[in-house]
C-alpha cells in the first residue's frame, strides 16, 4: 500500500492542535519552492536583488536551511538553475538637475582693468590667427613675399601676447588654448601654404605636397606634446613651431638661392625636427651669450645676409643633437 504524503501529528507533546503536515516529496518541494520564490519579511537590502518582477534568494540563507533540513534537503545548484543569481546592481548616483556654472575664462579678480587686459591679450592672439589667415589669402594670388612678411609678423604676435599676459598678470588656460590654436593656423597651416606657393615651378608638385604636409602633422604633433608635456625652463623639447614657421617665412622673404629639391629636403627635415626628442636652447638663454658671439652674426649680415641666415639656422639645427650627445655623455 503506497505510503500516504501526510501523516497525522502526534498531540501527546506538542501544545498545538492535531493537525496534518506535508511530508516526503511534497515537503521537499515545498522547501525548494519556497527558497526559490518566498520572500522574507525584514531581510537586509543586500541580502536580495529584486527585480520588476523577480527576487532572486540569497544563498546564505540556503546554506542555513541546508544545516537545518539536511543536505539533501536543499541544493544550490537547484536554485540557480532555476533561478539564476545576477550580481547585485551597483547603486545609480542621485541625479543632479542643477544647471552647470560657466567656468570663467579669467581666474582671480574680474575687475573691468584685468578685463581690459585680458581683451588686449586674447587680441594680439587673434591678430596672429588673422594674419595667418591673410598669408594664406596672398600665397593663393601669388604675392608669396607679402605673405612671408605676414608670417613674419605673426611671430613677433605670437611671442607679444604671452610677454604681455605674463607681465599684466592675466595668464589664464583659455588664453594658452587660444595661443595654441593661433599657432596651429599661422604656423601649421598658413606657413607650409607660402613655401608651397614658393615652390611652385621649381619642383614636382607632389614632392612640395609632401614636404608641406609633413610640416603641419609635426607641427599640430609638436602643439599637442608642448600643452601636456612638463615645461623645462632651459630647453625646448624639438623646434618650436614659432622659430620654424620663422625660419620658413625668411626663407622666402629674402630669396635664399637654393635648389628646389634642396629646399624640399630642408622642409621636411625642419618638420621632423619640431618632434624630435632634442633639447634646443631657448631665447631666454641665446641673450645671454657672449657679446662676441652676437657680433659675427651681425657683421655677417652686414656682408652677405643669405649666407649669414643659412649659417644661424644650421648652427642651431645642429646644436640639438649636440647638446644630446653632452648630455647623455654627462648622465
Amino acid at each position: 500500500m503506497p505510503r500516504a504524503p501526510w501523516r497525522r501529528r502526534r498531540t501527546t507533546d506538542s501544545p498545538r492542535p492535531a493537525g496534518r503536515r506535508w511530508a516526503g516529496r511534497l515537503r521537499r518541494s515545498s522547501t525548494f519552492a519556497r527558497q526559490v520564490l518566498l520572500v522574507r519579511v525584514g531581510r537586509r537590502d543586500g541580502d536580495t536583488v529584486v527585480g520588476a518582477d523577480l527576487v532572486v534568494p540569497d544563498h546564505r540563507y540556503a546554506d542555513r536551511q541546508r544545516r537545518r533540513y539536511g543536505r539533501n534537503r536543499f541544493d544550490r545548484a537547484e536554485v540557480d538553475a532555476v533561478m539564476p543569481v545576477s550580481p547585485a546592481l551597483p547603486p545609480t548616483a542621485p541625479v543632479d538637475d542643477t544647471p552647470s556654472m560657466s567656468i570663467p575664462l579669467l581666474p582671480g579678480e574680474r575687475t573691468a582693468a584685468r578685463r581690459m587686459k585680458f581683451a588686449l591679450v586674447n587680441a594680439c592672439t587673434l591678430s596672429s590667427l588673422m594674419l595667418g589667415m591673410l598669408a594664406i589669402f596672398l600665397a593663393m594670388q601669388g604675392e608669396v613675399r607679402i605673405a612671408a612678411l605676414c608670417l613674419i609678423a605673426c611671430v613677433a604676435f605670437d611671442g607679444l601676447d604671452g610677454a604681455l599676459a605674463r607681465k599684466l598678470g592675466v595668464a589664464s588656460p583659455f588664453g594658452a588654448q587660444m595661443d595654441s590654436l593661433a599657432d596651429m593656423c599661422s604656423f601649421g597651416l598658413a606657413a607650409p601654404v607660402v613655401v608651397y606657393a614658393s615652390l611652385a615651378g621649381s619642383v614636382p608638385p607632389g614632392a612640395a605636397a609632401v614636404a608641406c604636409a609633413l610640416v603641419a602633422a609635426c607641427a599640430a604633433i609638436r602643439l599637442a606634446r608642448f600643452n601636456v608635456s612638463p615645461k623645462d625652463g632651459r630647453f625646448f623639447c624639438g623646434v618650436p613651431t614659432t622659430m620654424a614657421a620663422a625660419v620658413l617665412a625668411l626663407t622666402v622673404a629674402i630669396g635664399l638661392p637654393v635648389p628646389g629639391l634642396v629646399m624640399v629636403a630642408a622642409v621636411a627635415l625642419l618638420a621632423f625636427t619640431m618632434v624630435s626628442s632634442f633639447p634646443y636652447a631657448k631665447l631666454a638663454r641665446l641673450v645671454k651669450l657672449p657679446p662676441w658671439l652676437w657680433l659675427a652674426p651681425v657683421v655677417g649680415a652686414l656682408i652677405d645676409i643669405r649666407l649669414t641666415f643659412a649659417l644661424v639656422v644650421v648652427g642651431y639645427l645642429v646644436s640639438g643633437p649636440l647638446l644630446w650627445l653632452h648630455q647623455r655623455r654627462t648622465a
